[in-house]
C-alpha cells in the first residue's frame, strides 16, 4: 500500500522521523498479524476564532484486498477518539468528485459540505 501523495518521490528516514515527531501529526496503522493493510494521515489545527482544535484527515488508505471490512471506518473512529482526548472540535476530510467509494464512507459518518478547494502555489509568477 502506497499512500497517494508519495508515489513520486518518497521522502527519505530523515524526513519521515522528523515528521512522526511533530506532535500535530497524526499517524494511525491497521496492521493484520505484522502487515501494515491501511493507514491515516491526519494534521491537529489549532484554531484563532476560538479555542479549540479541528482535525484534518489529509490521507487514508486500505489495501485493495481489505476493503469492505470497516478498517476505513475504525481508522477515522480511533482519530474520533484522539480528537475527544485533545480537546478536538471536529474530524473535516476532502474527496475526489468520482470517489464514489470515499464519498460513501464520508457521508455515512458526517455531514457533506460543499466547498471549492484551491491550490495555491508558494512561489508567485507575478
Amino acid at each position: 500500500m502506497i499512500l497517494r501523495h508519495t508515489r513520486a518521490s518518497p521522502p527519505d528516514d530523515t524526513y519521515l522521523e522528523a515528521l512522526l515527531e511533530k506532535d500535530h501529526v497524526v499517524i494511525i496503522v491497521a496492521l493484520a498479524t505484522n502487515e501494515v493493510i491501511g493507514g491515516l494521515v491526519a494534521y491537529e489545527l489549532d484554531k484563532f476564532e476560538r479555542a479549540r482544535r479541528e482535525y484534518y484527515i489529509y490521507d487514508l488508505a486500505v489495501s485493495a484486498k481489505y476493503r469492505r471490512r470497516r478498517i476505513a471506518t475504525m481508522l477515522i473512529k480511533y482519530l474520533r477518539e484522539i480528537a475527544a482526548r485533545r480537546g478536538g472540535w471536529i474530524v473535516y476530510v476532502q474527496a475526489d468528485r468520482g470517489d464514489e467509494p470515499a464519498i460513501a464512507l464520508y457521508q455515512k459518518l458526517g455531514i457533506r459540505d460543499e466547498v471549492l478547494h484551491f491550490d495555491i502555489a508558494v512561489d508567485p509568477t507575478d
